[in-house]
């Protein structure tokens, strides 16, 4: 009687077993099939589909200045042209601060970037030509330095290239220099002993030239700097001067104009090279087009953007013995320049003039 109950109890054991095996088992299978199903489903959806290449761009300035507006007329052009590139804009120094966008695009965390020029000077000194005091104080200098193919483009574009892997497409006019103050600033003598906020190295060389001291700060911590009083003055671009409405915080603008600013389009050398011929040929040329379209409105943009602070700002407009008494202050600059950035320096001071 005992060995039938536990005959009983054996069979009924392995009779559950089996069947919670074979419930385990018909799961297993059902989920292979769902996971296999899955997999051919985004082969179909793969080979069906084209995905776009999306190229992240880093930008310093809101999408409303002209250097934004530049950037999406170039998205505009790119995608225009071609539905297997994406561009996503990053606005007001929302991804890296103009310090950080060499290294960044350089090494390829992201694709593309735009900068301030002097943002690479770490690694090729003679970028900062541009803001020699003086060197291109006229329209026809800044064009004729500036235009894609002329000497200075030659030997700055092929050493940022070759020091950075970062590649210039194009580059951004952003106008002329202009310093905001706190007491207005008319004459050399006026900045001694002041703070500037400057945002490269020979800029502050500028400064040091005439007396103050040089404080170099990112554009986008410009506004908390004069509202805070961290600074006395600051250099920057008329442009940038309202679109960052510097001047809620500072009643007096100088226009010295006495040197000039540009940024630069850059994208990461390995990933341009990475793209097809085809792609390639279509981010050059969209970049050489907005190009001359910002370089030919910049003047016209500026004299729009100095109406619009006139009614907001005290604007001190040099004489010409004024700006003698400038250009005397700050010829020192010219030969420091020349001492830190070498046979590559030299040769940009002589192709600019």
């Amino acid at each position: 009687m005992l060995k039938k109950m536990y005959h009983s109890t054996y069979v009924l054991f392995s009779k559950t077993i089996n069947k919670i095996q074979l419930i385990s088992w018909k799961k297993l299978m059902l989920k292979k099939l769902v996971l296999s199903a899955a997999a051919a489903g985004s082969i179909v959806l793969s080979a069906g589909t084209v995905s776009a290449e999306t190229i992240r761009v880093t930008l310093q300035l809101p999408e409303t200045h002209p250097l934004g507006v530049n950037l999406n007329a170039w998205k505009s052009c790119v995608e225009g042209k071609t539905n297997a590139l994406e561009i996503q804009i990053f606005p007001s120094a929302q991804l890296y601060k103009d310090k950080q966008v060499p290294e960044a695009v350089g090494s390829g965390a992201i694709e593309m970037g735009t900068a301030s020029l002097t943002r690479f000077a770490g690694t090729v000194p003679a970028v900062d030509a541009v803001y020699v005091p003086f060197l291109l104080d006229s329209e026809e200098k800044v064009k004729r330095a500036t235009a894609p193919g002329s000497e200075v483009r030659k030997i700055l574009d092929s050493a940022i290239l070759k020091e950075t892997n970062a590649r210039i497409l194009w580059w951004q006019a952003f106008g002329r220099t202009v310093y905001l103050s706190k007491d207005p600033i008319r004459v050399p003598a006026d900045i001694k002993d002041k703070k500037v906020r400057t945002f490269g190295k020979l800029l502050g060389w500028t400064v040091e030239a005439l007396g103050g001291a040089p404080t170099l700060m990112s554009g986008s911590k410009q506004f908390l700097a004069y509202q805070q009083g961290a600074v006395d003055a600051g250099i920057t671009g008329l442009t940038g001067t309202k679109s960052r409405k510097l001047y809620e915080v500072m009643p007096n603008m100088t226009l010295t104009f006495d040197s000039d600013i540009e940024f630069v389009a850059v994208m990461n050398e390995d990933f341009y090279q990475g793209l097809s011929e085809d792609k390639r040929g279509i981010i050059d040329s969209c970049g050489q087009q907005v190009e001359a379209e910002l370089r030919n409105s910049v003047l016209q943009i500026e004299a729009e953007t100095l109406e619009f602070l006139r009614d907001k700002m005290n604007v001190i407009e040099l004489t010409d013995a004024e700006r003698d008494e400038w250009r005397e202050a700050t010829k020192s600059v010219v030969d420091r320049f020349i001492e830190n950035g070498g046979e590559t320096a030299a040769a940009v001071i002589k192709a600019a003039q």
